[in-house]
């Protein structure tokens, strides 16, 4: 990495042309339309019985992804190093909507969880701008205090603090599954940063442990546990949504029923729009389809990690610790969408990745691709000189 790439004003970072990464950009637009096709099939009964027309969620969604483009595009524009001295400052901003969420008459709430603020025409779902925050932290910590993180158990222990205060407020909301998907990504960071092996299992271990022991003493999650282990057991109130999902995957068998043809999300299948498009997806494209979608998220996460490995042969650090975080929170969340959907795991409520609805979750995951796309354009335009040089050597000789 060279000094000037650091320390170039951000004017003048815009003089080159942008160098886009056309594989990673197109993968996320494929699942990103693909995401909205099956999004019109899912939610058509929805729609029409919310607000009398078949493609409510559609056009609100399409109207996210608008928004998320737009701040995508503009990320696309800020050098990473100004993310990189913004890392404080992004700590903050992820605290405090974790924290302002929880403000008695501010915060939004549905179906018993306090998740949401008002912004405008939308409902803001905080634990999304706030992990993408509290990853922008993490990623410029694990930069400046590597050597104590690899040599004193201190250099470990401070993220874990802030994680676990940013972990407890949003079980306070509650939001367990988030909490999971922001844990494990950072404990994955972490590791990849070189924390020593015996601080990085106590904490694991204590926090599986935490983990296992509010999921026992929570009625609601010890009810949605025990519904996991046995669905079939009550399939009209703890296993409903469950035995639903499993009957739609069935259905598609090889091929699918086709686009539409799905009768599981006729009301039968709960948030067939959200948290179980999945089902609703393989209802109609079958295991071929599904073995298809699930292929596109290998390969979106195999570009991640791809990029995550050149900003790390170039020396630029913290672009690789935030490819690798980014990475791993767009792939835990994948496999654990598509593992609710099949009984793999429990209910979590998490969202499958730029396909199903939540305007929240797709604005900052597209403003997350924008970010990567800008690690990209940097190491593109750092590796020009290395490129010019050798050619002109191959010439002379």
């Amino acid at each position: 990495m060279s000094i000037g790439s650091v320390t170039m004003p951000f004017p003048a970072r815009l003089r080159s042309p942008l160098q886009i990464d056309h594989v990673l950009l197109t993968i996320a637009l494929v699942l990103l339309i693909g995401g909205l096709v099956i999004l019109a099939s899912a939610s058509v009964s929805i729609s029409d019985g919310v607000a009398g027309q078949p493609f409510y969620y559609v056009e609100r969604q399409l109207f996210a992804a608008f928004i998320g483009a737009l701040a995508a595009f503009l990320c696309l524009l800020v050098p990473m190093h100004v993310w990189q001295s913004l890392g404080p400052l992004m700590l903050m901003l992820g605290i405090a909507l974790l924290t302002i969420v929880l403000v008695p008459g501010v915060g939004y709430t549905v179906n018993g969880s306090t998740r949401w603020l008002r912004v405008g025409v939308m409902n803001l779902q905080v634990s999304e701008p706030a992990r993408l925050c509290l990853l922008l932290y993490v990623a410029g910590y694990l930069v400046r205090q590597n050597k104590c993180l690899r040599e004193k158990f201190s250099g470990f222990l401070r993220p874990m603090l802030v994680l676990t205060l940013a972990c407890g407020l949003l079980l306070a909301e509650p939001d367990f599954g988030a909490a999971i998907v922001l844990l494990a990504t950072v404990l994955a960071m972490l590791f990849v940063a070189g924390a020593r092996w015996r601080d990085f299992f106590l904490f694991f271990g204590v926090a599986i442990a935490a983990m296992g022991v509010l999921a026992m003493t929570s009625a609601y999650r010890l009810q949605r546990l025990t519904g996991f282990l046995d669905p079939w057991s009550d399939p009209f109130n703890s296993g409903f949504q469950l035995t639903q999902s499993l009957i739609a995957i069935g259905r598609g068998e090889w091929f699918g029923v086709g686009l539409g043809g799905g009768v599981q999300k006729l009301f039968y299948l709960p948030e067939a729009h959200t948290d179980f498009v999945f089902a609703v997806f393989a209802e109609e494209f079958g295991l071929l389809g599904s073995v298809l979608l699930i292929g596109l998220f290998f390969a979106l996460l195999w570009r991640i990690f791809r990029l995550a490995m050149r900003a790390n042969e170039s020396e630029r650090h913290f672009e690789a610790f935030l490819a690798i975080g980014i990475g791993t929170w767009f792939g835990l969340q994948a496999f654990i969408n598509v593992g609710v959907n099949m009984g793999l795991l429990p209910t979590k409520g998490l969202t499958l990745p730029l396909i199903s609805y939540g305007r929240s979750s797709l604005i900052v995951m597209m403003i997350a691709i924008g970010l990567l796309l800008r690690v990209h354009h940097e190491l593109a335009v750092d590796a020009r000189p290395i490129n010019r040089r050798k050619s002109m050597s191959g010439h002379n000789t």
